[in-house]
């Protein structure tokens, strides 16, 4: 896709001011690295990088009983949340595989917020619409909202400039409320999709490109730094956060991608409770674990995984160096008998042919201690 096609958010002229690499995704023009990728990744685990996620999609379902409607079309418990707590979870088919991965804002009882992937906005609206169009209003609200992440040890000390009364810093995690930022009427969420403490705030386009400047600059000192798709995608590997499109996708269940911690049997039937029931009564037939690398190959995106006879028998999902670790790692499918921590594993690229050799380890690779 070219260029001149490409969406733009509203943060785009300052990614170019800070001489960004654009690169096209899911439909915008998005950077991928300024300074560069690990460096930035470094920046966001020692200090605080900041994000501009405007591309995300964001929904609003409202009306009488919204809670229990959302609740209806999505695997983990949306009814049991308090007015400001937010929920990740799961939106699957009838057959029980992955539309999107979603977080879920309950603002009210009548009044809900959906976050999707970029990549999956009309897929995730469509469906919502047509599940609950006759009893709910649903409203896309993407186009209207920018969404900024501040993450990192250092980014609620860098939001007090911001949030002058401290109520940003009081939040627990995955609690959200509504709070001037730099005085613009804003939604900041004790959210994010590095690993490390931050915030996700939601605030209006037209206000997204001086507030992302405000933060940069009350930021400078504590070593706070862009950082783009590139670092993004590292630090939530690490931190085996799931990836739409590479971990999960419509060919996967959460059970064997490691996401059943998102899926509550106990609660009111879902779309693909009865699938998803079937899948675990049978047993999983293959697992998503992470591995680490035991010779000097960096396994990436689509390498196979292969038997002893040199037959795929999976695929890894998400393959990186780690910058924090000083390893190479990734994730993949593997038939579940290769599934348990220890296990050796034989991949291949399928386009070279070389092989490489890793090992099952658990996950997460990293997980924060503060």
């Amino acid at each position: 896709m070219e260029q001149s096609s490409l969406k733009k958010t509203p943060i785009y002229d300052e990614h170019l001011r800070a001489k960004a690499r654009m690169v096209p995704f899911t439909g915008y023009s998005m950077p991928v690295q300024y300074t560069g990728l690990v460096d930035e990744h470094h920046t966001v685990r020692k200090s605080a990088g900041l994000f501009d996620v405007s591309h995300m999609g964001e929904l609003v379902v409202s009306g009488p009983g919204a809670t229990l409607a959302v609740d209806r079309l999505v695997t983990n418990d949306v009814q049991g949340l308090m007015d400001g707590q937010a929920r990740y979870t799961v939106c699957c088919n009838e057959g029980g595989t992955i539309l999107d991965d979603l977080i879920i804002y309950r603002v009210a009882a009548d009044n809900v917020l959906v976050v999707c992937n970029a990549s999956n906005r009309e897929k995730i609206v469509g469906h919502f619409n047509q599940q609950l169009s006759a009893t709910h209003e649903v409203r896309d609200i993407s186009d209207d909202t920018a969404l900024i992440a501040l993450q990192g040890p250092r980014a609620m000390e860098i939001l007090r400039s911001g949030v002058a009364d401290g109520r940003a810093e009081e939040l627990p995690a995955f609690h959200f409320a509504d709070m001037p930022v730099f005085n613009v009427d804003c939604t900041v969420s004790r959210t994010g999709y590095t690993g490390e403490d931050g915030v996700e705030i939601f605030c209006p386009p037209g206000e997204a490109a001086r507030i992302w400047r405000s933060l940069m600059a009350a930021g400078e000192s504590a070593g706070l730094r862009p950082a783009g798709l590139g670092a993004r995608n590292t630090l939530r590997l690490e931190c085996r956060m799931a990836l739409y499109g590479n971990d999960i996708d419509d060919t996967t269940n959460p059970l064997e991608a490691g996401l059943g911690w998102v899926v509550r049997f106990d609660k009111a039937d879902f779309i693909g409770r009865t699938a998803l029931l079937a899948v675990k009564e049978a047993g999983l037939a293959r697992k998503l674990v992470g591995f680490e690398m035991t010779d000097k190959a960096i396994a990436r995106d689509h390498w196979w995984v292969i038997n002893d006879a040199d037959e795929q028998v999976g695929m890894v999902t998400s393959g990186s160096p780690s910058p924090t670790l000083g390893k190479n790692l990734g994730l993949a499918y593997v038939p579940a008998g290769s599934a348990a921590v220890g296990s050796a594993l034989r991949l291949r690229d399928p386009e070279r042919g070389r092989i490489g050799n890793a090992i099952v380890v658990k996950t997460p690779f990293y997980k924060r201690t503060r």
